[in-house]
């Protein structure tokens, strides 16, 4: 854009081609909730101011998307539920509006679990999203909506908020980077809340210098935000001017291996930390093992969500007019909420007064989780504590949510944390880790997260959004395999859709002869030799057959790196003819 070679109205018009192509259509994301109808207006007017007064900062005529639990003047602000559909916010959240005065443009809002409830993101209004990386999988949550559009690229960052993990998880399962700030650096004002004392509001990006760009532009005090009060008097921010390679070197990195045992983490996952702190080693950092022993029943007393959400939503919806609602207890079993928030909707409702002793005493467990945090930083003399964002990979939809419980060592402490992405696990999926620090430390864990971004290029963009030629997704391929020229053999035409993963083939055998089929496989190479069984194309007897295979991450993976070959299995051969392989796609 500084070298006129792109508009901002250019840009906007490439976002909106993307969101329709992959949001709307191909793997259907569904992440995106409302486009704003005034984005290419504002985009023509920074395109303007840009020729004629110069720009105000790196936003300038940036598009970027917002979760739908901020107020954006205009639109509505709807928290994820079938209840507040017609909300319209009257007036920007603080991040908002900080975002443009800084030259965004505000292009749309995210999709995100309702009323913030949990971290896979479905909600009444908007149903599932899914992972760009695998859309058979949960894109996290609750800022699940705005972690798989920046994921996906439909926008260049994007807004989030954070009461347990709602912004790192997202960001480790679509491999970007994402900021839970220290409790106070940025406003929460407009932002619908779950918790007012464990809420923070903040971006993502799939760049530390996005990340850093975002946040100098939305933090500081703010007065409709008592807790930002805490920044008063700090000098403004300039966390991108501040990003310089070779953070690393010399940096005391303290591990969590408490929360990176075997028996808590998926294989494939440990297997991938493991080897990136390996990689930050080799970089200059030192690795020092930090034990916290006690700290954990400590942080599940800490939470104080239950206590806070019903009259912190009640007071917000008071505050900004409007609503067709008042209360968390006009939604409560009125049939306005999906079924995986209805049952804990109705508790956190039927709940009855605060129980004032049971808040104070978890308000107190929260500042004993803090202090045992940043003792075992000071005793073990380390810069930052670092653990896994997520213990397993992103759920598939209609399977048990689990993995997930490292979200406390920040969100009930007030510590910032940084979520990084450390590549692809063997499954093709990936994998984040939290940077914890000190109060106000997001210089140092930005700089940390830079010198890893340079050292290692984590990001692997997903398969399933690719670049768009003349403003349309890639076609499906279609090709044929033969098993063999002659004797017995197997053709097979193949369709592959590149945006979903789905294989359609239409198998037939001939050469038989007297011979009788056993099976017609399709499987993945082992180090070049023959490997596992991922389907079964033809069964015993079989002579032809169609049908439809989904692929998963690490299939999707192999095909594109050549690794799958079919192979016909008969009574005469038993042990199967020859590998017959299928193109990289």
């Amino acid at each position: 854009m500084a070298a006129g070679q792109v508009t901002s109205q250019q840009l906007v018009r490439a976002y909106l081609d993307r969101i329709a192509a992959y949001d709307m259509k191909g793997p259907a994301l569904n992440s995106v909730i409302t486009l704003n109808p005034r984005a290419m207006a504002d985009a023509a007017q920074l395109d303007r101011e840009r020729a004629e007064k110069g720009v105000r900062g790196p936003l300038h005529g940036i598009p970027v998307l917002i979760k739908d639990n901020y107020a954006v003047a205009g639109l509505p602000v709807t928290d994820g539920t079938l209840a507040l559909a017609t909300y319209v916010a009257p007036v920007d959240a603080f991040q908002v509006r900080r975002l443009r005065e800084a030259g965004a443009v505000i292009l749309g809002k995210t999709t995100m679990h309702e009323l913030a409830m949990s971290v896979t993101t479905v909600s009444s209004l908007s149903g599932e999203s899914r992972n760009p990386y695998d859309p058979r999988r949960s894109p996290g949550g609750s800022s699940g909506g705005t972690g798989a559009s920046i994921g996906a690229s439909l926008a260049a960052a994007g807004m989030g908020s954070d009461t347990c993990g709602s912004i790192r998880i997202p960001a480790a399962y679509q491999s970007l980077f994402g900021m839970r700030g220290t409790a106070g650096l940025s406003s929460r004002a407009g932002v619908i809340p779950l918790s007012s004392t464990q809420d923070e509001a903040g971006p993502l990006a799939r760049t530390v210098t996005d990340l850093a760009i975002m946040m100098d532009a939305t933090v500081g005090a703010d007065p409709d935000d008592p807790v930002t009060a805490a920044m008063a008097g700090r000098p403004a921010p300039a966390y991108q001017a501040a990003l310089r390679p070779g953070g690393l070197k010399g940096a005391r990195i303290g591990v969590v291996r408490a929360l990176m045992t075997s028996e808590l983490m998926d294989a494939a996952m440990r297997e991938r930390t493991l080897a990136a702190l390996e990689q930050m080693k080799a970089e200059g950092a030192e690795i020092i093992d930090v034990d916290m022993p006690g700290l954990d029943p400590v942080l599940k007393a800490a939470s104080v969500i239950a206590h806070e959400f019903k009259a912190d939503f009640a007071a917000y919806l008071a505050r900004y007019p409007g609503a067709p609602i008042a209360s968390a207890s006009d939604i409560a079993g009125k049939g306005l909420v999906h079924e995986a928030v209805d049952a804990r909707l109705k508790q956190r409702v039927a709940a009855g007064p605060r129980d004032e002793k049971a808040y104070a005493d978890a308000l107190g467990k929260r500042a004993e989780a803090r202090a045992m945090l940043l003792a075992a930083m000071e005793a073990a003399k380390v810069d930052v504590l670092v653990y896994p964002s997520a213990l397993q990979p992103p759920p598939l939809w209609g399977a048990e949510l689990f993995g997930t419980g490292t979200c406390p060592l920040s969100s009930v402490t007030g510590l910032p944390a940084l979520a990084i992405p450390l590549g692809l696990s063997s499954n093709a999926l990936p994998v984040g880790l939290d940077l914890l620090g000190r109060p106000f430390d997001e210089p140092k864990l930005l700089s940390l997260a830079y010198a890893w971004e340079q050292a290692a290029k984590p990001r692997t963009p997903p398969f399933s959004t690719p670049p768009l030629t003349d403003g349309k997704a890639p076609a499906p391929a279609d090709f044929k395999v033969r098993t063999a020229p002659q004797g017995p053999r197997a053709d097979v035409a193949f369709r592959f859709d590149p945006l979903t993963a789905q294989l359609r083939y239409d198998a037939r055998l001939s050469g038989l002869g007297a011979d009788k089929p056993v099976a017609l496989t399709l499987q993945r190479t082992d180090e070049g030799k023959p490997g596992p069984v991922i389907a079964t194309l033809l069964k015993p007897g079989q002579q032809s057959a169609q049908a439809e295979l989904a692929f998963d991450s690490r299939t999707r993976a192999d095909l594109a790196a050549g690794r799958l070959y079919v192979r016909l299995y008969t009574h005469a051969h038993p042990l199967g003819l020859e590998m017959a392989p299928l193109p990289q796609l």
